[in-house]
């Protein structure tokens, strides 16, 4: 019975150092939610971490710094780099961090997208704005130009009845 006991402790022991820890991507999910709500230092800081641990060239490590320069607020977005980092570790029918990659720069790539639609849409209200002043510049122009014949007009016309009002009084 002892033995039958020491076993089983033994049996539950080897199971809890067999349940496995959060995933690598959880962490990386979790750490780039905490440190996109974070003040700016402390994001500078966890950036500065995963660069560093960047280095050992893991996947995992990869995809943690390219999570926080995709997810973390200008100035210290970079989706550009993010973009370059998933690309090696993106793959959609891979599961874990390869999808979790494939999905962020699906994500990264189609925010790429919109901002250089953005700047298209802003460069053309600004061309569109400059023609409308110059028109608008341009029509005042002409209204000037006409505003200064109609009182050309006018002020022939009071010479007119000048004139034949003198007319009148002489040849009374």
């Amino acid at each position: 019975m002892r033995i039958l006991a020491v076993a089983l402790m033994l049996f539950l022991a080897g199971c809890e150092t067999l349940q496995p820890g959060p995933a690598p991507m959880d962490a990386i999910i979790a750490e780039a939610v905490v440190a996109s709500r974070a003040p700016l230092a402390e994001q500078q800081a966890t950036l500065a971490r995963a660069q560093k641990a960047f280095g050992s060239g893991a996947p995992a490590d990869r995809l943690r710094l390219a999570t926080l320069l995709a997810s973390l607020p200008p100035p210290l977005r970079d989706d550009a780099r993010a973009a370059a980092l998933l690309e090696s570790i993106s793959d959609a029918g891979a599961p874990g961090l390869g999808r979790f990659a494939a999905l962020l720069a699906a994500q990264v790539a189609e925010r790429r997208r919109l901002l250089h639609e953005l700047d298209k849409l802003r460069a053309e209200a600004e061309r569109a704005g400059r023609e409308r002043a110059l028109s608008d510049k341009e029509r005042d122009k002409r209204e000037d130009a006409l505003k200064q014949q109609l009182e050309a007009l006018r002020a022939i016309e009071r010479g007119i009845l000048e004139r034949e009002e003198k007319l009148r009084r002489r040849t009374k």
